[in-house]
């Protein structure tokens, strides 16, 4: 397995690729450049790691140069004011109009006492 992910020159795979967790210093995964508060900023992709599965395809996370990353840009105001417009729709339950006061479930598609109105007269 571990010799099917590897393949630094990138001859088989077209990136050079590595096993799960043995990637080189000075690549990391958008998550990783996230966690430090850095974003790729439009450099390609550097490599790729990969894990192999037994019955589906293998997952995949590609990397890129830390030293080429550029900081994460700052949320303006208007980002947050959209943020937290969306959030608020998020809330608001399409039957009764009322902030729920909490995330409205998809499956339900409206707020708990609206989607099970029995249920709360017996309480």
């Amino acid at each position: 397995m571990f010799a099917k992910c590897f393949d630094p020159t990138g001859a088989r795979h077209g990136l050079p690729t590595y096993p799960w967790r043995c990637a080189p210093d000075g690549l990391a995964t958008k998550r990783q450049l996230r966690a430090r508060g850095l974003r790729p900023g439009g450099q390609s992709i550097a490599a790729q790691i990969m894990r192999p599965r037994y019955r589906r395809g293998p997952l995949v996370a590609y990397l890129y140069h830390v030293d080429r990353a550029k900081p994460v840009r700052p949320m303006t105001p208007g980002k947050w004011a959209a943020l937290a417009k969306a959030n608020r729709a998020r809330r608001t339950c399409p039957a009764c109009r009322q902030d729920a006061g909490y995330v409205i479930p998809t499956s339900l598609g409206m707020c708990v006492p609206c989607a099970y109105p029995e249920e709360q007269r017996a309480a």
